[in-house]
């Protein structure tokens, strides 16, 4: 080793020393010593690399030290940054998965705060001091929302068909059209969820088109249920034929068999009335004579993630006593915040209102060219080095829900003029907080439609922001 990088890795201060300075107090006391210790620690072993590779510009004691505790203060205020924190969503999808998908009602919101503070009532009978079931205020809701006998519920929607499945079918065939062998999020197939379960599966008809006598003569012995999928992330138009739910309850108990629902995105109102193609309703299945129906919690219903579960009470009964049951339960936050959401469907008015999904759906199309509007005047008020115009536009539901049927918007369009689309995106996600748009026609295109309370002013922050960062 020469003696100039030597006399350079001389200046370089002693963890000790670093964590005595005053600017790194307010760490210390807010994060601990040793993560700060890390941190500093971290930063000095850059900083002697940077010397031996010969990168590093700074010659005075001084400026090595200052170097080394700006990058110490840029760790520790990541650490400190929580990761899941509040994000703007200007991209129109309303249940953007990659976004934590559904708006949480404040009212949940309000609930989870009385939860988080203290102890709570999760699995106690207060009469009797005794052990109870958890899910028991949430099947007391669904009951009555949809006319189910009795309901649970799981962590998500792929946990409850599979928990199903083996809870009915385990080591027997269950018979699925093969027009709805549907690849959900994340590459998970069900083909492979059934073969989780230890069910059987028996493809019948095509992909086009199934008929009843499709199910009739796939029917043996060791059948245990026909399953029959809402295809909630795709559509097939044209040729195409389904056997529709009251057919299949007919085949299924006429050789007693148990008849499953999975509606997938699943619907406690009628997305009609918003111009919708109609969605099954967890109240149709039940009346239709399903035996047992399951759906997400957090996309058509608007609440955390979960997975729902209601029917006949023998089957309910049964996949409760299911040793896979205890392996997908949900916790005491997901059980308030569906409570809460749930409750806001005893009045379909007040849901339209408060549940942040179904407002954003109905957001009309003149409200929202008006809000477009005032976004573009504001950005351009900012001198930026773009393009700022309106354009027409579709929002999407997301999350699988409701494919193939945009909602027409108006886009705050962004055409940067010193830098490229994809930068002024990625500058605008790294802002803080961060905002996510799309990218389309070599512009950036904002969404009006699922902006919240507050997130205006960000926007208008971030793109000034990111374009003036260009001169």
């Amino acid at each position: 080793m020469d003696a100039q990088i030597q006399a350079l890795l001389r200046k370089v201060p002693s963890v000790d020393s670093l964590l005595s300075e005053p600017a790194l107090a307010a760490w210390v006391a807010d994060c601990g010593r040793e993560p700060v210790a890390d941190a500093v620690r971290a930063a000095v072993e850059e900083m002697r690399r940077q010397f031996l590779a010969g990168s590093a510009s700074e010659t005075s004691e001084a400026a090595v030290r200052s170097r080394i505790l700006a990058a110490a203060t840029e760790q520790l205020q990541g650490l400190a940054r929580p990761f899941y924190r509040r994000a703007v969503n200007a991209t129109g999808i309303i249940l953007h998965t990659g976004l934590g998908r559904a708006v949480l009602p404040a009212r949940a919101l309000a609930q989870i705060q009385e939860t988080l503070q203290s102890y709570s009532l999760l699995q106690v009978d207060r009469a009797t001091g005794k052990r109870s079931r958890r899910d028991e205020r949430i099947e007391s809701l669904l009951r009555r929302l949809t006319g189910a006998e009795s309901a649970t519920v799981v962590n998500n929607n792929a946990a409850a068909t599979a928990i199903v499945l083996n809870t009915v079918a385990r080591d027997k065939e269950v018979i699925v059209s093969r027009g709805q062998l549907v690849e959900i999020g994340g590459s998970f197939r069900l083909p492979e969820v059934m073969a989780f379960s230890g069910a059987k599966l028996v493809e019948v008809g095509t992909t086009n088109k199934t008929h009843p006598r499709d199910y009739e003569n796939a029917i043996t012995e060791n059948t245990a249920a026909l399953l029959r999928v809402h295809p909630s992330n795709y559509k097939i138009q044209g040729f195409s034929a389904e056997v529709p739910l009251a057919e299949m309850v007919q085949i299924a108990h006429k050789h007693n068999l148990v008849m499953i629902d999975d509606v997938g995105a699943g619907a406690l109102i009628d997305f009609a009335q918003f111009g919708f193609e109609p969605e099954p309703m967890l109240a149709g299945s039940i009346r239709l004579g399903a035996d047992i129906v399951t759906c997400s919690a957090d996309k058509l219903i608007g609440a955390a993630q979960g997975g729902l579960i209601l029917g006949k009470k023998t089957l309910i009964d049964a996949v409760r006593k299911n040793q896979f049951a205890r392996i997908v339960r949900v916790g005491k936050l997901t059980l308030a915040v569906l409570e809460a959401t749930l409750k806001l469907f005893l009045d379909e008015s007040i849901a339209l209102r408060e549940v942040p999904t179904l407002r954003m759906l109905r957001r009309g199309v003149e409200e929202i060219r008006e809000h477009a509007e005032r976004l573009v005047s504001e950005i351009r008020a900012r001198n930026v080095a773009a393009t700022v115009d309106t354009a027409s536009g579709f929002s999407e539901m997301g999350s699988g829900s409701l494919p193939a049927q945009n909602l027409a918007t108006t886009l705050v369009a962004v055409t940067p003029q010193r830098i490229g689309v994809d930068e002024l995106a990625q500058r605008l996600r790294l802002h803080e907080p961060p905002v996510f748009a799309r990218i389309q026609n070599d512009q950036v295109l904002l969404d009006p439609r699922t902006l919240r309370v507050g997130d205006d002013e960000i926007v208008i922050r971030a793109v000034a922001a990111a374009l003036a960062a260009t001169e």
